[in-house]
């Protein structure tokens, strides 16, 4: 029988993410994989034609991560150790969607601004990037967002040429557990 997250992982979080805008054959960056909540489902919906980076500082968990891709037999997965940093050393527009979820609250003001600049290099042309600001004043403050509000990330994001497109709420993880949550959906505005 599933836990209830693998049950999310595989049910749950691919009606989510297939709603946030994932599709069959998209190329997706989950930045802050951890141990695959979100690279999982969105391995399922692109399909052996689409491609997830799973991209993360601890190997601990992208170990467990690819433990759990091999047992659903997922081959769509690449997984990449980085050092923390927040450069992305991919190719300028190859990724159709970004997800941040529940990381960015690790960084400041300024390494904020450079990674919006690299996800905005990374993303195709009116590609989709998709945040859970996890830790603002209204859900758990924490870290770097525990004085600032959804709208004040929301305006930092849009300061960086996206464009906000929807806030989708419903059941999300953190921490290896299932909460509600919201994320924060953007399109990558083409600078003129």
């Amino acid at each position: 029988m599933k836990t209830e997250m693998e049950k999310w992982e595989t049910e749950e979080g691919v009606n989510y993410l297939r709603k946030i805008g994932i599709r069959t054959g998209d190329v997706v960056l989950d930045f802050g994989a951890r141990i695959g909540h979100y690279s999982i489902p969105a391995a399922i919906i692109v399909g052996n034609n689409g491609l997830v980076y799973a991209i993360d500082k601890e190997q601990a968990s992208l170990n467990k991560l690819e433990k759990k891709a091999k047992a659903l037999d997922l081959r769509n997965i690449k997984i990449i150790k980085n050092s923390g940093g927040v450069n992305l050393n991919l190719q300028n527009e190859s990724i159709d969607t970004v997800l941040l979820y529940d990381m960015l609250h690790s960084l400041n003001q300024g390494e904020r601004k450079i990674f919006y600049s690299e996800v905005y290099r990374v993303l195709k042309p009116y590609g989709l990037l998709s945040v859970y600001p996890k830790h603002v004043i209204e859900d758990f403050p924490l870290g770097e967002f525990q004085n600032l509000h959804f709208d004040d990330v929301k305006q930092e994001i849009e300061d960086s040429s996206f464009l906000f497109n929807e806030k989708l709420c419903g059941k999300l993880s953190h921490d290896d557990e299932l909460n509600s949550g919201c994320v924060l959906n953007f399109k990558k505005h083409l600078k003129t």
